[in-house]
């Protein structure tokens, strides 16, 4: 699948990965999608899961630090690389996406 042209599994998929994947290898693997695709699909994991953790910190139900790292091990497996020397202007800590660089 390219990129130009992206499905309608694509869109619901990326409204909400966790309801549709158990795991972040189970993205890293799916080979309906492009990997530019999946390492989309797991940012917008990446940034759900990061605002449930922030949830938790404030006394709400949520978070899961295991889910975060597991996210961070599949974009790097796809070839995403993390950049910590910078993070998002929320206070999830979030990263934004220029600090996201692919090695290809």
């Amino acid at each position: 699948m390219t990129s130009e042209k992206k499905s309608p599994d694509f869109d619901r998929i990326l409204l909400d990965p966790g309801a549709h994947y158990d795991s972040p290898s189970d993205v890293v693997t799916d080979e309906r999608f492009a990997p530019s695709d999946r390492i989309e699909i797991l940012r917008r994991w990446e940034y759900d899961a990061a605002d449930a953790s922030v949830a938790a910190e404030e006394g709400m139900p949520g978070g899961n630090d295991q889910l975060l790292a597991d996210i961070i091990l599949g974009l790097k497996k796809l070839g995403a690389e993390i950049d910590t020397e910078q993070t998002g202007p929320t206070k999830q800590g979030g990263i934004g996406r220029s600090a996201i660089k692919s090695d290809k």
